[in-house]
């Protein structure tokens, strides 16, 4: 099937898009930017800790997958082997920038009641919680945050990442015993 101008292309298959973009569909590959940007994104912020980093992240992984879209094994999983790509994107800049990760919304610390006591709990709570994610391996961070904040299961965390559940739930365990220890230490 041939996209044209006319064509909704929001009911085309991933893998109809990455045949037409490898054709040299600029509007298909748009198309795969629109369906996985968000998810891209959301966990570019959480383990970068800033939007504009996130926006940088999520931007280069997608030059990068424009680069090499010829390499992905499997066309009907291009959501996944994007956010391998994401997520190696983010690896990299942690690697290159310490960052510490938002957690505003992940921990409801964000509402407000007008207390301005809670508030200022709230903020010391929310800063240690951000500064003990941000000291997290960026692999025990990223499967963490994979599974506790976006709510992936394991086997999806499995497939996306190419790593083995075992693995996996080791990092994850390993995250939480992290944690633990970094938030009780600024508790004292």
């Amino acid at each position: 099937m041939k996209l044209d101008a006319r064509s909704d292309i929001r009911h085309v298959s991933d893998a109809e898009l990455v045949r037409q973009v490898l054709q040299g569909s600029d509007r298909a590959f748009g198309e795969l930017v629109r369906r996985y940007q968000d998810l891209l994104y959301r966990h570019a912020e959480r383990m970068t800790g800033s939007r504009d980093d996130a926006e940088d992240v999520v931007q280069s992984a997608f030059i990068k997958a424009h680069r090499n879209l010829r390499k992905c094994r499997d066309p009907e999983r291009v959501g996944s082997w994007l956010f391998r790509i994401g997520a190696n994107a983010c690896k990299d800049f942690l690697k290159s920038k310490r960052a510490t990760v938002p957690v505003d919304t992940m921990t409801g610390l964000a509402s407000t009641d007008g207390d301005p006591e809670r508030e200022a709990e709230r903020g010391r709570v929310r800063n240690e919680i951000e500064e003990a994610l941000g000291n997290l391996p960026v692999e025990q961070r990223e499967a963490f945050l994979m599974k506790h904040v976006e709510g992936w299961s394991y086997t999806e965390m499995s497939e996306t990442l190419d790593v083995s559940v075992p693995a996996l739930k080791m990092r994850v365990h390993r995250a939480r015993e992290e944690l633990q220890v970094l938030l009780q230490s600024y508790g004292s």
